[in-house]
């Protein structure tokens, strides 16, 4: 497996970013193209805005579940986190923390994380700086 640090850290689900998400959005919009053509025809109305329905209902099902399974990973990220903080430095996380910081946080070696925590909360940083500033990076092969 590829050694992870900060410019290959993201993770894509192919099944569900390339074929899922395109085939629900290809079956979004030609029930939308077959409603319209039915509403200008005058036939088959019924149908095309049940199809419509239907794919409008898969649609929000698709964006629900990949929420969920982030909500989840996010839960999980930051109970393992304030765990860690505790075994390291005897103290609980600093609550000024949010989740997207915390979620940067996981990525930080042993060695550097209590230090990264303080500074983190110290000066609002953002995520995206919190990963730039791990000279030592831990990596995360379980989350999508």
């Amino acid at each position: 497996m590829e050694t992870q640090q900060y410019a290959n850290h993201r993770k894509f689900d192919p099944l569900f970013h390339f074929v899922l998400l395109w085939l629900t959005l290809i079956v979004l919009v030609g029930a939308l193209v077959y409603a319209v053509r039915s509403l200008i025809a005058g036939e088959g109305v019924s149908v095309a805005l049940l199809l419509l329905g239907l794919s409008v209902i898969a649609a929000i099902l698709v964006m629900l579940v990949r929420t969920y399974a982030l909500k989840a990973q996010d839960r999980a990220i930051r109970a393992e986190e304030q765990l860690r903080h505790f075994i390291l430095t005897g103290k609980p996380m600093d609550s000024r923390l949010s989740l997207r910081q915390i979620v940067a946080l996981r990525f930080a070696d042993d060695l550097e994380y209590p230090e990264l925590c303080r500074k983190a909360a110290e000066e609002n940083m953002r995520p995206d700086d919190i990963k730039k500033a791990i000279r030592t990076w831990r990596a995360d092969h379980y989350r999508l």
